[in-house]
């Protein structure tokens, strides 16, 4: 009789952990921070596979690790998220509650799986002013924390946290902000340590836009993120881009008679009259 391995709970839960550290390490980071317009969302991506997205009005999502496993999250947390909105108000989806759902899915798969998820989550949410806007990091194991204006995800995070430490300004403008970010994801990577210049081809960009009304998701792409980059000019509100799939404009002419409605009903042939003439069968019998 085979005789089996015996491994204590501490141990398999160490095991666990390192094994989605490692995996989360071995990923480009992303950093989320605050600026006086809103929440400013970068992460470092070459791919056409999204890491940043909106989650419902006012909540953003970012995630680092292994795509297809936040992705699985980011898509059920859009769903829970529009079924509360509908069932209940929209004012019922905050980013707490969010946070708590994914917290939970996460904690037991890392419980009651064989394998963790390798990711890291943040769910921010933009409130009114700089004050009211809220950050919390999700990480593999269901753990839950509200961070305190800014945070960075995956690589060498406690490297980038620092720079971020040292020069975030909640009243900084989005161009000044977005500078930061990106010489923070640079500040590592570089070869023998050296800094490295990240361009608008290496980063996805997107805010919670606290101006906006309804949806204050918005993403930074091409021509506006170059000029944000470079720092020459400001870029008009307008231009900063748009959500991912706004909904369909309303039609010009939109018929109100339906086209079954609108065909006449058959004639009947001469002769035949619609009722019996006998009063009887209208055969005679």
């Amino acid at each position: 009789m085979a005789m089996q391995f015996y491994a204590s709970p501490e141990q398999v839960q160490r095991d666990r952990s390192e094994y989605a550290r490692k995996g989360i390490a071995r990923g480009r980071s992303a950093v989320v921070l605050t600026y006086e317009g809103g929440i400013l969302l970068v992460a470092e991506n070459i791919t056409t596979l999204r890491k940043i997205s909106e989650i419902y009005d006012k909540i953003g999502f970012a995630a680092v690790g292994r795509y297809n496993e936040f992705e699985s999250l980011r898509r059920a947390g859009i769903r829970m998220a529009d079924v509360n909105g509908y069932s209940y108000d929209r004012r019922d989806v905050t980013g707490r509650f969010l946070a708590n759902a994914f917290t939970q899915t996460l904690g037991a798969i890392f419980t009651e799986t064989q394998k963790p998820y390798e990711v890291e989550i943040c769910i921010a949410q933009v409130g009114s002013s700089p004050e009211t806007d809220e950050l919390y990091r999700i990480t593999y194991d269901g753990s839950v924390m509200d961070e305190p204006g800014f945070m960075a995800m995956g690589g060498q995070a406690e490297a980038i946290s620092n720079v971020l430490r040292e020069r975030h300004d909640a009243t900084a403008d989005l161009k000044t902000a977005l500078h930061l970010a990106a010489e923070a994801l640079g500040s590592v990577g570089g070869e023998n340590g050296q800094t490295r210049s990240l361009d608008s081809k290496q980063l996805e960009v997107a805010v919670l836009d606290r101006r906006r009304k309804g949806r204050a998701f918005r993403r930074i792409h091409g021509a506006s993120l170059v000029t944000l980059l470079k720092g020459e000019q400001d870029v008009p509100e307008g231009d900063l881009g748009d959500v991912d799939a706004a909904p369909p404009q309303q039609a010009t002419e939109k018929p109100t008679v339906s086209a079954a409605a609108e065909e006449q009903p058959a004639k009947a042939p001469e002769g035949d009259p619609a009722e019996p003439s006998d009063g009887v069968n209208g055969d005679g019998s």
